[in-house]
């Protein structure tokens, strides 16, 4: 088979920077490859144009363009001229594209269309509780209805999306998967009592939460830190740095113990995470997270929070403690717990990694994803 990929992000140093989305691709793209499938990525909104290849994955590099007007429809249209001709030249048997934005509406393509959701615009709305530009959603769920198959990296996030949208789609549910290969335990010297969070420094993810979890914290385990690694982003409600709001959360001891790193390559992050004595990801909006993935491969005991997709990957008191980033003593109690049972965290990450290799490992996922797309193109 020949899949495509269409996306707004993919993990290459010719490209624009990448998140979770493009990591998960780039997975999933890498072990198609290795099973003889071809693979394509059509990679918009970039800074010019360019084809390449990466680990055996062709990918288009499509320079973003501006209209005097319609530039949302008439971009569109030169995406879907674009992919069309190489849908046809060469023999491109399905594409799939994310939900996020429905940058899909209003194009028609001579293969199937599979979206997956990872979360679209009004999913995120709808966990912050925030209003949705009406525009996007419109988009969203015009590029839903035409999809020829509609799958969710979690049976959380596809049951959200059909009561947003008012789907009667059946939805089939396929994880994220990752590479344990290249995330694995690394032997290492632990940094003794260091907690590390990693991840957009953002109010959905719960960073907010985590610092006047860390204050308590702090009060009983005094030789604690907290490591954030990860980009900060203006606030949507109070328009100002959510790295400065956290850091105005901070009790004075607590300021002392936090450190900040804007960006590492993406190389060094399985350092880090080794690194550390334990993980915290206390997001309140996420889809089926890599970072998630990525630190429970590693043997990383977490404590995160409980919401919906919490439950398909993380089992609480077994890979760490999921609870309510809200109960800030609750939370601190489990990372302080975890932080002095060195026993108990070997054993919650051991069993963190074992989940991974049974259920989301990269080859696992890609031969879901291989069964998919034949029945899709039958």
């Amino acid at each position: 088979m020949h899949i495509a990929f269409i996306t707004p992000e993919y993990p290459h140093f010719n490209l624009n920077k990448a998140a979770g989305l493009g990591t998960s691709i780039k997975n999933l793209a890498v072990e198609l490859i290795k099973k003889n499938h071809e693979v394509s990525v059509f990679v918009y909104s970039q800074n010019n144009d360019a084809i390449f290849k990466d680990n055996g994955v062709k990918i288009y590099k499509i320079a973003h363009k501006r209209y005097p007007f319609l530039g949302w429809y008439l971009y569109r249209k030169h995406l879907q001229k674009f992919i069309n001709k190489h849908v046809v030249n060469n023999k491109i048997d399905v594409l799939e594209a994310p939900d996020w934005t429905g940058i899909t509406a209003f194009m028609n393509f001579k293969c199937p269309l599979v979206i997956r959701l990872n979360g679209s615009d009004a999913y995120f709305c709808s966990l912050d509780n925030r209003k949705q530009k009406k525009k996007n959603y419109l988009f969203e769920k015009k590029a839903l209805k035409n999809a020829d198959k509609i799958v969710s990296v979690s049976a959380f996030t596809a049951q959200k999306t059909k009561e947003i949208f008012k789907l009667k789609n059946n939805i089939e549910v396929v994880h994220n998967g990752i590479n344990a290969k290249i995330f694995k335990p690394i032997d290492c010297k632990i940094n003794k009592n260091q907690i590390l969070y990693f991840g957009t420094i953002i109010r959905k993810k719960g960073v907010l939460e985590l610092a006047h979890a860390f204050n308590l914290l702090i009060k009983t385990t005094p030789e604690s830190s907290l490591l954030l690694l990860g980009k900060d982003v203006m606030d949507v409600f109070d328009k100002t740095s959510t790295l400065e709001l956290f850091f105005n959360s901070l009790s004075k001891e607590a300021a002392t113990r936090v450190e900040h790193i804007n960006e590492v390559p993406y190389s060094e992050v399985a350092q880090i995470i080794a690194k550390a004595n334990l993980v915290t990801l206390p997001s309140f909006a996420e889809a089926f997270p890599m970072t998630w993935l990525e630190a429970m491969a590693m043997e990383k005991a977490l404590v995160t929070s409980n919401i919906g997709w919490a439950n398909e990957m993380m089992i609480d008191s077994k890979t760490g403690f999921t609870l309510n980033p809200k109960n800030h003593e609750d939370y601190a109690n489990k990372m302080k717990l975890l932080l002095e049972d060195n026993e108990l965290a070997k054993k919650c990450g051991k069993r963190a990694r074992k989940i991974v290799l049974e259920k989301f490992e990269a080859e696992v996922i890609a031969n879901k994803n291989i069964d998919l797309y034949k029945d899709l193109i039958e």
